[in-house]
């Protein structure tokens, strides 16, 4: 979990406000924890409260280059048969963004998909899954769920 920093108020960099800087310093602080890296992840269930916050979440997250969202997703890398399956829930948005609810969405979504159990949206083999959820104002929260 991370929480904003003086970059957020001090760039002058709408990204930042939306939380770049957290999520990029909570992800990396779980990569080194589980000595993996974005690369190793199979499926994604990330914050996408607007769809330019899954862009750049992207990016924060190390999923593509900073600057490298747009091929990320022309390229189909973003979805089956890409690099990673990113929110097959339909994330947030999908869901009417529940408020307080989301974590546990998300949570629900990657167990599934870690189970073998999410019937259409299943990943085939996923074996590690990374949630991304935040809250603007404040904190960032990135966890990884390996299936052992």
């Amino acid at each position: 979990m991370t929480t904003d920093r003086p970059i957020t108020f001090e760039s002058r960099d709408m990204r930042e406000v939306v939380g770049f800087s957290m999520a990029q310093e909570a992800a990396q602080k779980v990569y080194d924890a589980a000595g993996v890296g974005p690369q190793d992840i199979d499926v994604v269930e990330l914050h996408d409260c607007f769809a330019h916050n899954e862009l750049i979440s992207y990016e924060a997250l190390g999923l593509c280059p900073v600057g490298g969202a747009e091929k990320f997703v022309v390229d189909g890398d973003n979805t089956y048969g890409g690099k990673v399956v990113t929110n097959p829930s339909g994330g947030l948005l999908s869901k009417g963004h529940p408020l307080g609810a989301t974590g546990l969405a998300q949570c629900t979504e990657l167990v599934q998909q870690l189970r073998g159990t999410a019937d259409k949206r299943q990943v085939e083999g996923a074996r590690l899954a990374l949630q991304h959820n935040l809250g603007l104002g404040g904190a960032c929260v990135v966890t990884l769920y390996e299936r052992v």
